[in-house]
């Protein structure tokens, strides 16, 4: 089966985390789309997620053994890995500075974000290098631009990305391609729900959502002015993962709309 890029990955197999809603769930469906067995995993697995795949566990990937489970599920039920998406991520924001952060949350944003990823690749990566297959940790621009409000979730992406350079050093010569894919906004349910960071910062702001949303991208200094869709996210991360580019190694790849200026 070939998907809307022509991207044929008939008889490989891919773990999604984080996988029941936004980033995820578009990348489990643009896995599936090319042609591959896909296994979502995420805390509670939602409708659209089964719907997408009939391969799905729920599993809290924030637990010291939960992202080993799941790869081992995965390895169980298709006999081995060539895909291993680590997208799951704690993304909780603060209403104060560095010193309003609790160590609990320091603690859950990094065994989300950060933990999940190392646990379920070292839990993959036998496999990987027996198939020859690719990692894609999935970042973020708040590694490159840390805000008060966000510091121990740019703390934990920068970690991913440098861990993604050193699993490259060390596994590309083995033949897994490990690379990272750092969108900026992107519109999902943390911005458009009714409990959401948008939700909240429209009633701080005393406008509409639909307002806040729409002026958002260019306040926080997207060239475009716009969101980036989770589908987008989706076609780059399952392109970076598909072997089309084979030398694409140890590389972090933004898609931002220009949301970074710097070199």
């Amino acid at each position: 089966m070939t998907g809307p890029m022509g991207i044929d990955l008939a008889g490989k197999n891919a773990v999604v985390t984080g996988a029941s809603r936004g980033i995820g769930l578009a990348v489990v469906r643009e896995l599936v789309s090319c042609g591959a067995r896909v296994l979502g995993g995420a805390r509670t697995p939602s409708p659209a997620l089964s719907e997408a795949t009939p391969h799905t566990l729920a599993v809290d990937l924030a637990t010291l053994d939960g992202p080993a489970r799941l790869v081992e599920h995965a390895i169980g039920t298709f006999g081995g890995i060539d895909i291993l998406i680590n997208n799951v991520s704690g993304s909780e924001s603060q209403d104060g500075g560095f010193l309003d952060v609790s160590e609990e949350s320091w603690h859950r944003e990094f065994e989300a974000t950060f933990f999940s990823a190392v646990r379920a690749t070292r839990a993959g990566l036998s496999s990987l290098v027996e198939r020859r297959g690719s990692v894609v940790m999935v970042g973020s621009v708040h590694s490159r631009l840390p805000l008060p409000g966000v510091v121990a979730y740019s703390a934990a992406k920068s970690a991913l990305a440098s861990v993604t350079k050193a699993l490259s050093e060390e596994f590309a010569p083995r033949g897994v391609r490990v690379n990272s894919v750092s969108p900026g906004l992107v519109r999902t349910a943390v911005w458009t729900g009714p409990d959401s960071e948008g939700a909240k910062l429209a009633r701080q702001y005393g406008v509409s959502q639909e307002e806040l949303l729409a002026g958002l991208p260019a306040q926080a200094g997207v060239t475009t002015g716009v969101f980036s869709e989770p589908e987008e996210i989706a076609r780059l991360v399952v392109l970076v993962a598909s072997g089309v580019l084979p030398n694409l190694t140890g590389a972090e790849i933004v898609l931002d709309g220009g949301m970074i200026k710097t070199l």
